[in-house]
């Protein structure tokens, strides 16, 4: 698929013909285009179980592809079907704190949209800041707030990618929220809503930090999706996304915590996450 116009920018030339370069590798190595987007974040990479695989790229491997450095993110991209559906799925994911740029965390998003993808799934490791919540719990996001000071639509924007001022208002489509709530009452499983703050990171967040995200009106607070979402919505993709609550910052609740501590809560957590999200694909 050629994306290039002779009328781009310089910086769009390069994304795009990196964009190219890419789709270029793996469509000459997979065999269906894929329909359904995953990215799986910190402690959440057991969805890959479930995948019918039938190609597994190391990010490494792949032309211009980032290489995920943080624990809990395996670093592959994988091909394959789940209910009754070509997926292709991330099994780890690049922040911010990484060093790469807004473009960068991005990229993989723009490859999967021009392979053929229409929907982005999206899951997290994060901290709640509602005092509602509990550890263990799984939150169907349902808005954001950008604390990151940046944006993956900075610059000149490029007609043929995606509008220049893209419209945030259903950036978390609401029908799959409803399908998604109605799977998980069947199942018995309780899902918390709410809205997710993504900040820079790498440092987790003070307890006044947490103070005043919960005031500012977010529910949850993580260190990534946000720059995803934004450019998925850029192209017209729909997105669903959920957080698994690792810790807390709640007054009266607020540990230390390491990393290690938010892959195993995230971790014990997967296989309901994983049976909501498999459902909801193969319906």
């Amino acid at each position: 698929m050629e994306l290039i116009k002779k009328n781009s920018t310089t910086r769009f030339y390069i994304m795009l013909k990196k964009i190219n370069e890419t789709i270029e590798y793996l469509q000459g190595r997979i065999t269906d285009k894929p329909e359904i987007g995953i990215i799986l974040g910190t402690g959440l990479g057991g969805l890959v179980d479930e995948i019918e695989i039938h190609h597994t790229f190391p990010y490494e491997f792949i032309p211009n592809f980032p290489v995920s450095t943080v624990d809990g993110h395996h670093g592959k991209l994988i091909f394959g079907t789940m209910g009754g559906k070509n997926i292709v799925a991330m099994q780890g994911r690049f922040h911010y704190y990484e060093g790469y740029t807004m473009q960068e965390i991005t990229f993989p998003v723009r490859v999967m949209k021009f392979l053929g993808i229409q929907l982005l799934m999206l899951s997290n490791a994060s901290g709640g800041v509602n005092p509602d919540f509990e550890v263990g719990d799984i939150m169907v996001i349902n808005d954001h707030i950008n604390l990151m000071k940046d944006n993956p639509l900075m610059g000149r924007n490029e007609d043929g990618v995606g509008t220049r001022f893209p419209d945030m208002g259903n950036a978390y489509d609401s029908d799959l929220i409803k399908k998604a709530v109605e799977i998980a009452r069947k199942q018995g499983v309780k899902l918390q809503q709410g809205v997710y703050a993504a900040v820079s990171g790498p440092t987790y967040e003070t307890p006044a930090e947490y103070r005043y995200i919960r005031t500012i009106g977010a529910d949850a607070v993580g260190m990534s999706t946000v720059p995803e979402v934004i450019a998925a919505r850029h192209m017209g993709l729909k997105c669903f996304a959920v957080s698994i609550i690792s810790d807390l910052g709640v007054p009266g609740k607020i540990v230390e915590i390491t990393h290690e501590h938010v892959i195993d809560a995230a971790s014990a957590v997967e296989p309901i996450m994983t049976r909501i999200i498999r459902e909801m694909i193969g319906g």
